[in-house]
């Protein structure tokens, strides 16, 4: 049995050596480097092996595809899109797409990124034809639909590169160093005495840890490498989390050896004066090949958030978590973040906003291109964390954008690699983004209580905010008023502030009207119309209609009119001035007789005061009813707009040539309206009073009808 397990690997190893021997010494360099992950050298290296081979078989076609694919892969892990494309485009030509579906996505991915949206769209759609089941061209034909409706949902905030602290390279990953939020730390690339060798994975220097500190006047000075003998070396630092109270450092560290692929890990370091105290790594990982990084530690320090590749995640790189024990003094075996945060692609670059509201980048969510920033809401008391959101465009673009750290609600710092970049590159840069102030205005109408059409001039208006800010004007004739500059320029209505608006007519303040609005919570600029109606003492207020049937008092509920909403009027003007008295007359068309008509007017009036005592709520004491029968006829503006007073003379020519107008005319002439008495209701010293009790009508009309029976026997 042994000599046959012996035969089989000496066979394998003989296969293998022959195929490897068939393999042109070009291509054999070539993936060294590229399997290496020495990207930077590999790529002169696969360009030469492409230029050599010659494609006479099947075999020579697909080494040179593959040579093409593999330079177009060195020029997409060195975020050189262009190029990208160009050489995979080379491999699609040459058919590569038949031994390595992913050239197509690749391309697809690089497309997106350069903004050709369409074409995008073609690849992923090729590739799902080859591969049909890959989420992560499915995320992307989504993040193309979605590209149009995120530049037209641009938000508000402006973006600018912050040039003092960006260098000709890689600059990335800013966090704060202090509580004061009044120095940064940045990962960078830029010379320094511990840069070595050029890192064959970025064709540049090693990542080092940057500090810099911001003065009084808030401009950041020239960054100095972070302090601590220990913490920057010639392997790659960067991507830095404080604790909360910024005593603990942890960072990520990328071993270099030449030729060889260790993966990064993360280290921790404490607080030493001004200074940070040698490093101890953090074991979570299980094998030295896997890679964590990206560290992002809770406030109390006892949870970290990171990135991996290892086993068991959603795909491509994931976020991960692991718990510290103290009384085991190790962090516990690490728990993937799950489907909700992490997809088939890559999420990347974790922090915490002042809530821990969590921030990530991903190029599987959808987005406009690249890695994208995205926030997910902390869940309340846990530390688990929901429903991811792409912040948008301008702060996203189609190429990477991650690292985002809040000052505030309203701007913070974040890594982008876009257009305008320091040194006309797509490298990396350090970004700051701010929301400026909304513009708001405001414009006050005075209208007459109950007569919306009636403009009121010379009314004074007062806006008083609850910043302790005070302004007030006078109504022009049209009744308008404006609020919108200082003297000095400022803005008037400032964001995030509550505003009362009284209105009143000097000499009569105590007939004042109030009205509130705010600017809280608002994210765009508005110009505030708000119209406010006002009392004018000793008037009528035109209430809207109420209706009664013929020869009845309830009010009219039916399909064409709903007389109770109508009386809602009447509460909020009540509520609005909370001392008035006021009169409700009701009143009758000219049918009937004079005492009848008085009497049904009376009851109609009183069943209106029911309604807003018994239904409403308001203290019967500051309502008084008042039957006006058929003596006060109302003014009607006819077809021609003509003032009519609608007597029974005048409804009488209608009432055999025209039947509808006829009955039309008597129903606007039974009305209710609204009289003020006193603006000065006291519920301590109002005497008691309950609801009138209705007349009986059907007494009445009896006593009548004997009356006449009386007359005409005397007769």
């Amino acid at each position: 049995m042994k000599i046959k397990i012996s035969i089989l690997l000496l066979l394998c190893t003989f296969l293998f050596l022959k195929a490897n021997a068939q393999e042109p010494k070009e291509i054999r360099k070539a993936n060294k480097y590229y399997n290496n992950e020495n990207y930077c050298e590999a790529i002169k290296y696969t360009v030469e092996a492409f230029e050599k081979v010659n494609p006479k078989s099947r075999k020579a076609i697909e080494r040179k595809g593959e040579m093409a694919f593999k330079t177009g892969e060195c020029y997409r892990k060195l975020e050189d899109f262009k190029n990208a494309v160009d050489w995979y485009q080379k491999a699609i030509i040459l058919n590569y797409q038949k031994f390595n579906p992913e050239v197509l996505f690749y391309s697809a991915e690089m497309i997106r990124f350069l903004g050709d949206h369409k074409m995008a769209m073609d690849n992923y759609n090729a590739y799902k034809v080859l591969v049909n089941n890959d989420s992560r061209a499915d995320a992307g034909l989504q993040a193309c639909k979605k590209a149009a409706e995120f530049a037209a949902n641009k938000t508000n905030h402006l973006v600018s590169n912050i040039t003092i602290l960006n260098k000709d390279g890689f600059d990335m990953s800013p966090i704060f160093g202090d509580k004061k939020k009044s120095s940064v730390v940045f990962s960078s690339d830029r010379t320094s005495p511990n840069s070595g060798e050029i890192d064959p994975r970025t064709c540049s220097g090693h990542m080092d840890l940057w500090i810099s500190q911001q003065d009084k006047k808030g401009n950041w000075g020239e960054p100095q490498l972070l302090g601590g003998d220990k913490i920057n070396t010639e392997n790659n630092e960067g991507t830095v989390s404080f604790d909360g109270k910024f005593k603990k450092m942890f960072f990520t560290r990328c071993p270099f050896e030449k030729n060889k692929n260790f993966g990064c890990e993360i280290w921790v370091s404490e607080s030493k004066g001004k200074d940070w105290a040698e490093p101890v790594k953090v074991v979570v990982k299980t094998s030295d090949s896997i890679s964590i990084g990206h560290p992002c530690v809770t406030l109390d320090g006892n949870m970290l958030i990171f990135v991996s590749d290892m086993p068991g995640g959603q795909g491509g790189l994931d976020l991960w978590y692991s718990s510290y024990s103290k009384k085991a003094d190790l962090w516990t075996q690490p728990v993937n973040m799950g489907p909700e945060i992490n997809t088939a692609g890559n999420e990347m670059f974790p922090s915490f906003n002042s809530y821990e509201d969590l921030f990530f980048a991903s190029d599987g969510h959808p987005g406009l291109g690249g890695l994208d920033i995205f926030r997910a809401t902390k869940k309340d008391g846990k530390y688990q964390w929901e429903s991811p959101v792409n912040i948008g465009s301008p702060r996203n673009t189609e190429g990477n954008e991650y690292s985002l750290i809040e000052i505030n609600d309203t701007e913070g710092y974040f890594t982008s690699e876009r257009k305008g970049n320091t040194g006309g590159n797509m490298k990396p840069d350090l970004y700051k983004y701010q929301m400026p102030p909304n513009i708001f205005d405001l414009k006050v109408i005075v209208s007459k209580l109950g007569s919306i059409d009636k403009k009121l001039g010379n009314i004074k208006v007062i806006i008083i905010g609850s910043d302790s800010s005070k302004f007030e004007g006078f109504t022009d004739r049209k009744g308008n008023v404006f609020f919108d500059l200082k003297p000095n320029g400022e803005r008037i209505i400032k964001e995030n502030t509550d505003y009362l608006i009284t209105a009143f007519k000097v000499g009569s303040e105590k007939n004042k009207s109030e009205t509130q609005f705010t600017t809280r919570g608002l994210n765009r600029d508005q110009n505030f119309i708000i119209d406010v109606p006002l009392l004018i003492p000793e008037e009528k207020i035109r209430i809207p209609e109420v209706r009664y049937a013929f020869g009845k008092w309830e009010l009219l509920q039916d399909s064409t009119i709903s007389s109770k909403d109508s009386l809602n009027f009447v509460y909020d003007v009540l509520m609005k001035y909370p001392k008035m008295i006021l009169e409700l007359s009701s009143h009758t068309d000219c049918r009937g007789s004079d005492d009848l008509n008085l009497m049904l007017s009376n009851n109609r009036a009183k069943e209106c005061i029911r309604y807003l005592v018994e239904e409403k709520g308001i203290d019967v004491r500051r309502l008084i009813p008042a039957g006006k029968g058929e003596k006060e006829p109302v003014k009607w503006i006819d077809e021609k707009g003509k003032s009519i007073l609608l007597t029974e003379k005048y409804i009488n020519q209608f009432k055999d040539k025209d039947a509808v107008k006829y009955e039309k005319l008597h129903s606007l002439n039974r009305r209710t309206e609204g009289f003020v008495r006193g603006m000065d209701f006291d519920p301590d010293l109002a005497e008691q009073r309950l609801i009138q009790p209705m007349d009986d009508l059907s007494k009445a009309k009896k006593e009548k009808k004997e009356k006449k029976k009386k007359k005409k026997k005397k007769s």
